[in-house]
């Protein structure tokens, strides 16, 4: 392991590589948000978090703090994020300091987490919750129908950002535990689990 590697684990933070990994034990619930950005240069919005083509990326386009906003129809457990940043070439637009807020709406959101990195290359992966389990061995999820990425700082004090992809990864949960006795397992079923 390189120093800057020892240095990332220290913080709790994963590298996985330039490629996101597919066979992650946490669930990607990315898609059933509906997501926003504080701003944007035009063909560079929003979709290009979720495009999975690092080629692409988010370009906020406005005064800091940039921010990405992702609300879920019903209250989610959020374990990790996993983000796609490029330092090599994206420089000065490269995130170095992350808050992490989360709540029932956008106007009561708190701090879970702040997460601080060091010239980033490829996809992260981190814990959204910076309070560990009752085990020792990881963090709770955290329990929220809102969660927003503030980009506090950039690398070089650099004002706009630059993000090539963002997941937001759910809690590894049995049925049982939520408590259900019969639940529902079929996609079909799970559509119609909640009344918007």
């Amino acid at each position: 392991m390189t120093t800057r590697e020892n240095n990332l684990a220290s913080t709790g933070v994963i590298q996985a590589g330039h490629n996101h990994p597919n066979n992650l034990p946490w669930p990607d619930i990315s898609s059933r948000a509906k997501w926003s950005v504080s701003s944007f240069k035009f063909g560079f919005g929003v979709e290009c978090l979720l495009d999975n083509d690092p080629d692409t990326f988010w370009h906020s386009d406005g005064p800091q703090p940039h921010f990405i906003t992702v609300e879920f129809p019903r209250k989610v457990a959020i374990q990790k994020m996993s983000i796609n940043l490029n330092y090599p070439q994206d420089d000065s637009y490269t995130p170095s300091t992350l808050a992490i807020r989360a709540g029932t709406g956008p106007s009561d959101l708190q701090d879970v987490r702040v997460v601080t990195l060091d010239k980033p290359d490829g996809w992260l992966i981190f814990d959204v919750s910076s309070e560990p389990n009752e085990d020792g061995d990881g963090h709770n999820p955290v329990y929220a129908y809102v969660v927003q990425i503030i980009i506090a700082a950039n690398h070089m004090s650099g004002k706009d950002t630059h993000v090539r992809g963002l997941r937001i990864l759910g809690a590894v949960e049995d049925q049982s535990s939520r408590g259900d006795p019969f639940p529902f397992i079929s996609r079909a079923f799970t559509a119609y689990e909640t009344i918007r």
